[in-house]
C-alpha cells in the first residue's frame, strides 16, 4: 500500500454526501453486523481484534459506543490502555496487550494499544529510536502471530481529526456539564505537542503496515462511525461464516 502522509488526508467526510442518508445505513449495517456476530460466536473459528488509536479527543470512546454497544455483550468486550504499572513495567512491552488478545468467537477492542509504546513514549522521549523500531518489528511479529496462528481478524482504525476540531472539542469538555468529566487539563498541553505526534504517527503506520491501517476521517463522527461499520461489516463477511450443525 502507498505511504500514508496525514498532512495531505482529509479529516472530513466527501463532499455532497447526505449525513441523514449515511447515518440509515450505518444503522442498516449495525443490524446485519449483529448477525455476523452470532456466527462468530456459533462457529468460533475466527477471532476479532479491533485497534483504535487516536490523538485526544478524536472520538475513540463515542466510536466503540456507537459501532459496537448494541452487540451480545456476551461475545464482545473493550480493554482501554492507559499508562503501564510498575508490574507491567517490570515485563517486556506487549506482556500486558497478549494476555488480552481475543480467543476464537471473540470480538476485542483496544481503546488505545500496543501502539502507545512507540507514540507517546517518543513524544515525550522515553523511548529512542532504536528501541522504536525494534518495537515495531515485534509489534508486526505479534499481530503476524495473531492472524496466522490463532486465525484472528485485526482491523486496526486511526481517528483521523484536525487540530482545530480538537480543539474545539477539549473546549467543549470545560463547559458542558455531560463531558467535564473527561476534562484533563494535561490534554492541552499533549495538543501542543501534535506536529511531534503526526509525525510518530505516520512513521508508525509506514512500519507497522503488514496488517494495514485505515485512517477515519473523524471530524464528523456519523462519517467516523459509518467507516468503521462498514469497515468491520465487510471484513467479518468475507470470512464466509456458517453456522455449525448439530453436534455429534
Amino acid at each position: 500500500m502507498p505511504p500514508v502522509k496525514l498532512a495531505s488526508t482529509s479529516t472530513r467526510a466527501p463532499k455532497g454526501l447526505d449525513k441523514e442518508k449515511i447515518k440509515a445505513k450505518t444503522e442498516k449495517i449495525l443490524l446485519e453486523l449483529d448477525e455476523l456476530q452470532n456466527l462468530l460466536i456459533a462457529e468460533s473459528k475466527h477471532a476479532l481484534l479491533v485497534i483504535i488509536q487516536g490523538m485526544d479527543a478524536s472520538g475513540k470512546d463515542g466510536a466503540i459506543r456507537n459501532v459496537f454497544g448494541s452487540l451480545n455483550p456476551l461475545g464482545v468486550s473493550v480493554k482501554s490502555y492507559k499508562a503501564p504499572t510498575a508490574e507491567e513495567l517490570s515485563h517486556d512491552f506487549l506482556w500486558r496487550v497478549h494476555e488480552h488478545a481475543p480467543s476464537k468467537g471473540m470480538i476485542r477492542i483496544f481503546n488505545r494499544s500496543h501502539y502507545e509504546d512507540v507514540l507517546i513514549t517518543r513524544v515525550h522521549g522515553w523511548c529512542d529510536d532504536t528501541t522504536a523500531l525494534q518495537r515495531m518489528k515485534a509489534i508486526n511479529d505479534f499481530e503476524d502471530l495473531l492472524v496466522k496462528h490463532n486465525s484472528t481478524l485485526v482491523l486496526k482504525f486511526y481517528l483521523h481529526i484536525s487540530p482545530e476540531e480538537q480543539q474545539e472539542r477539549l473546549k467543549e469538555r470545560t463547559h458542558d456539564p455531560k463531558k467535564m468529566w473527561k476534562y484533563n487539563e494535561k490534554d492541552f498541553d499533549e495538543a501542543k505537542l501534535w506536529k511531534k505526534y503526526m509525525g510518530y504517527y505516520q512513521e508508525c503506520f509506514n512500519t507497522c503496515n503488514k496488517v494495514p491501517w485505515h485512517i477515519v476521517p473523524s471530524d464528523q463522527n456519523w462519517y467516523k462511525e459509518y467507516i468503521i461499520a462498514t469497515t468491520v461489516y465487510e471484513a467479518l463477511k468475507k470470512l464466509k461464516m456458517q453456522y455449525p450443525g448439530l453436534k455429534k
